[in-house]
């Protein structure tokens, strides 16, 4: 997990590389769509219309009651308990043995969006317009989900379209090797601490869609470049 030093684009939040192993889950193929989303929570918040554009100006508040919403509509377990302090902060914890949907943890996320490779991008050292919706091909939109090559894994548009919230708080990479990790806020920190969301969007440079970018928001936040899609435990 993380970048080499010498991979160009690269920032010091993306090191130390160290070695992560993940329990198996399930990722869906495609970013959660408008069409999607409208069902689950009776709107469509998103600036950019389209039943299959991927949903966006959504918070990670949003998400998380996507997936709740989501998995009850499906009998599942849902994952997140929310309890609300005022407008917006919130805390949420995580029931890691609940069968419903959730979002990915940064580890997940990197682990499924290589498929495998080593390079700075799925499809090798660099990206094109072929391969990803960025700033290079955008248009000035996002782009139905689903248009470019998959992963080796299957997986769509891991790079570029939308931004995807992932799980964990923002903090520093340790350099031990790690089972499951998920970032834990400091002893003491306040509920607005920033949340890290994967992948690039339509409208960036070709760096910031490198399977280790990280980029970070306040939970709260919410923007036409930002959207999210969903994990399951395998077990």
């Amino acid at each position: 997990m993380g970048s080499p030093s010498s991979e160009q684009g690269r920032d010091d939040d993306e090191g130390p590389q160290h070695q992560v192993t993940v329990s198996s889950f399930f990722m869906s193929r495609y970013e959660v769509t408008q069409k999607e989303y409208q069902e689950v929570m009776g709107t469509n918040p998103s600036g950019f219309k389209g039943d299959n554009l991927p949903v966006e100006t959504v918070s990670w508040y949003d998400a998380v009651e996507y997936c709740n919403r989501r998995s009850l509509k499906e009998g599942l377990a849902p994952a997140y308990t929310v309890n609300i302090l005022w407008w917006e902060s919130r805390t949420v914890t995580w029931d890691r043995n609940a069968d419903g949907y959730r979002l990915p943890t940064e580890a997940e996320w990197e682990y499924a969006c290589r498929a495998g490779t080593t390079t700075a991008y799925n499809t090798g050292e660099s990206i094109s317009g072929d391969t990803g919706w960025y700033a290079a091909n955008n248009g000035d939109t996002t782009h139905p989900v689903g248009q470019k090559p998959p992963n080796a894994w299957g997986l769509y548009d891991m790079h570029g379209n939308v931004w995807e919230w992932c799980w964990d708080w923002y903090i520093p990479y340790s350099s031990e090797a790690q089972i499951d990790p998920q970032a834990e806020p400091y002893e003491g920190a306040p509920p607005w601490l920033l949340r890290v969301r994967r992948g690039g969007g339509w409208y960036n440079s070709a760096e910031y869609l490198r399977s280790a970018t990280r980029y970070v928001s306040r939970p709260h936040y919410h923007g036409r470049y930002l959207g999210f899609r969903v994990v399951r435990n395998a077990r």
